[in-house]
């Protein structure tokens, strides 16, 4: 457990959070090219809050094999899942590698890999053989629901049905496609606003394995309205990695936008005074 600067001063004002390696309260980088330099420094200050780091889309391929190599080792070295974005695998379908792909991607320094068909359509059947395939290249399957066409939007009961399922044939998370806009895609109207219906349903269907998605939510507004539903430890991703470190003070209660309901029921209950004063032998060492 890292050494906090506000260790014993300052603490969470909403439920308590769950320590790394975590299977809740997952926090997913986003990560659109950040060089060597720009991630050792993200590291720096928030490694110890970062769970997976996705190099998104195609980028990879297009670094340098030294390049990645070493980057990769520098966040498996922090304990954090790493994985190339979905897109690149759908590539690779569709030029007819999948298990080259799965292998090559463990030899790079992989640990896991985004299976999603979010531009390309693939049957169900062939979905189960990819996630068999990562399974065998020692690969952690991570699986995404939801297609990136806001006219191609499938329903809640699909995106919760097609989790479930996957979570059957032995996917580890599945993600909840946002996208890097969180605009008119999956749970997001053409404005950005959560649809609170949908998210409602997706969870009744999914009921004790809702926490096994994690919920793209680029926009703050978004990630206060997971925070709000289902508590600090929701899986949230799409964050930037200079971003970390704002999501965790929005999980805590340490923003506006989820310490005001802290301190509403507070006064509600009258478990905080605002006239109290702090007593004179208060240790502060």
């Amino acid at each position: 457990m890292a050494d906090l600067a506000w260790d014993r001063i300052i603490k969470s004002t909403r439920d308590p959070r769950t320590d790394k390696p975590r299977r809740q309260g997952i926090t997913m980088v986003n990560d659109t090219g950040r060089g060597l330099y720009e991630t050792r420094d993200a590291l720096s200050i928030s490694a110890h809050l970062t769970d997976m780091w996705k190099l998104s889309f195609g980028t990879s391929a297009f670094m340098e094999r030294r390049v990645i190599q070493e980057k990769l080792e520098l966040l498996n070295s922090s304990n954090i899942l790493t994985f190339p974005g979905g897109t690149l695998l759908e590539v690779a379908l569709v030029e007819h590698h999948c298990r080259v792909f799965m292998h090559h991607a463990k030899k790079l320094g992989f640990k896991a890999v985004e299976i999603s068909d979010g531009t390309i359509s693939i049957p169900r059947f062939r979905r189960k053989n990819i996630i068999d395939c990562a399974l065998n290249a020692g690969l952690v399957p991570i699986t995404e629901v939801g297609k990136k066409d806001p006219k191609r939007q499938p329903t809640s009961e699909q995106l919760a049905e097609e989790a479930l399922e996957d979570l059957d044939w032995g996917a580890e998370w599945v993600i909840v496609e946002g996208r890097e806009s969180g605009v008119g895609i999956g749970i997001y109207d053409e404005h950005g606003h959560v649809e609170e219906a949908e998210v409602d349903r997706i969870t009744e269907i999914m009921e004790d394995k809702i926490d096994r998605l994690i919920w793209e939510a680029p926009l703050r507004s978004q990630q206060s309205f997971l925070i709000e539903r289902f508590g600090s430890n929701v899986n949230i991703g799409n964050i930037e990695c200079n971003e970390v470190l704002a999501l965790e003070a929005l999980r805590n209660g340490l923003r506006f936008e989820t310490l005001h309901a802290v301190t509403k029921d507070l006064l509600k209950s009258g478990r905080w005074d605002p006239n109290e004063v702090e007593p004179d032998n208060t240790d502060v060492d």
